[in-house]
């Protein structure tokens, strides 16, 4: 399914990695997440619009073979500010192709989602790429995820 979508705010815990790095020993995401869960920060980010926690992939350098920025967090309001030792980041307006991963423990069907995207021949625009934890992902080990690819016109 291809969306339009308006843009909007995130505010969450974010550090620069590259795909190449995220398969080592050195990758950044899974430490990322387990310090959001650890210490609880979505319940300490003012001005949330929803329940829902979001896995940001934006500041690309190129294509997906570069740097990026990943960042975990929380959509909110326009105009609020990030909370010490988080940062905002604006997701773009743009069209959205969604995939959804199979269900499952999320530590597995995300990768394979992404497995599947990297071997489709979209056209993604390389701006910002999405990962909702919405309700079909409140039992992490039973889970159903939605990726949200921003792709060109």
């Amino acid at each position: 399914m291809i969306i339009n979508l308006d843009g909007f705010t995130v505010i969450g815990l974010a550090a620069r990695t590259s795909n190449a790095r995220e398969m080592t020993a050195d990758g950044v995401i899974p430490k990322i997440w387990e310090r959001f869960m650890k210490e609880g920060l979505a319940a300490k980010i003012p001005g949330r619009t929803n329940h829902e926690l979001l896995a940001l992939y934006t500041d690309y350098e190129g294509d997906g073979h570069g740097e990026y920025t990943f960042l975990v967090g929380v959509k909110v309001a326009p105009g609020i500010g990030a909370p010490e030792g988080m940062v905002s980041k604006q997701v773009p307006d743009a069209r959205y192709k969604i995939v959804l991963s199979e269900r499952g423990p999320v530590w597995r069907v995300v990768p394979d989602a992404w497995k599947r995207i990297w071997q489709e021949p979209l056209q993604r625009a390389f701006r910002a790429d999405f990962e909702i934890y919405g309700e079909r992902a409140a039992k992490p080990e039973d889970a159903i995820v939605e990726i949200w690819l921003g792709i060109t016109d």
